[in-house]
């Protein structure tokens, strides 16, 4: 079953609309889906390494783009949309713990959530929400998604095919590696928010 939903994405990372469904993932995940873009990002390098760069910047531009949604539904939606984002994904209750530290650091937890598997839409619609600096939230989303984002795209460029090859051999190991990165963020964020 790994096997075929690899080679389908792999099928889709190749296809003409896999640019545009980066983009969208990319746009969604900074302000609600919970798929990182990763999950494209890396079969579309592999199937057009020429391409790294621009799928990087477009997967940063997306994700910038979304984040200010993030922002927006914070700032201006928190009560209606953004606290049952939050409650979904567990960080209802730190909210009022953390306004005072965000208004100082907040641009840490930010840029930790573009660059790590935190859920980085918590963070934005965090930061909405308490009237962070919008100049400082882009530019700090901006660093820390084309580093998140050009790392990993450029890795895959670099190595190539022996990356092809490992993730191939490797798909159960890729797969469950996945699950824990993406599990494993949502639970780092309820250790350092807790409830």
């Amino acid at each position: 079953m790994l096997r075929r939903l690899y080679d389908w994405a792999m099928g889709l990372a190749a296809g003409r609309h896999a640019p545009a469904a980066l983009g969208a993932v990319s746009f969604a995940e900074s302000s609600l889906f919970p798929i990182p873009p990763d999950v494209m990002l890396i079969p579309m390098v592999l199937a057009n390494r020429k391409a790294w760069w621009r799928l990087a910047l477009l997967c940063t531009v997306a994700s910038v783009l979304g984040a200010l949604v993030g922002y927006g539904i914070g700032a201006l939606l928190f009560e209606t949309l953004g606290r049952p984002i939050l409650a979904f994904y567990g960080a209802e209750h730190s909210f009022e713990r953390i306004v005072g530290w965000y208004a100082q650091w907040g641009w840490l937890g930010v840029l930790a959530g573009a660059i790590t598997p935190l859920p980085y839409k918590v963070l934005t619609i965090f930061s909405g929400s308490v009237g962070f600096s919008i100049p400082l939230f882009i530019a700090v989303s901006i660093v820390g998604r084309a580093l998140r984002f050009f790392l990993v795209a450029g890795l895959i460029y670099w190595i190539g095919e022996p990356i092809r090859e490992f993730i191939e051999k490797r798909l159960g190991l890729m797969f469950a590696l996945f699950i824990v990165l993406l599990v494993g963020g949502f639970v780092l964020l309820r250790v350092i928010l807790p409830g």
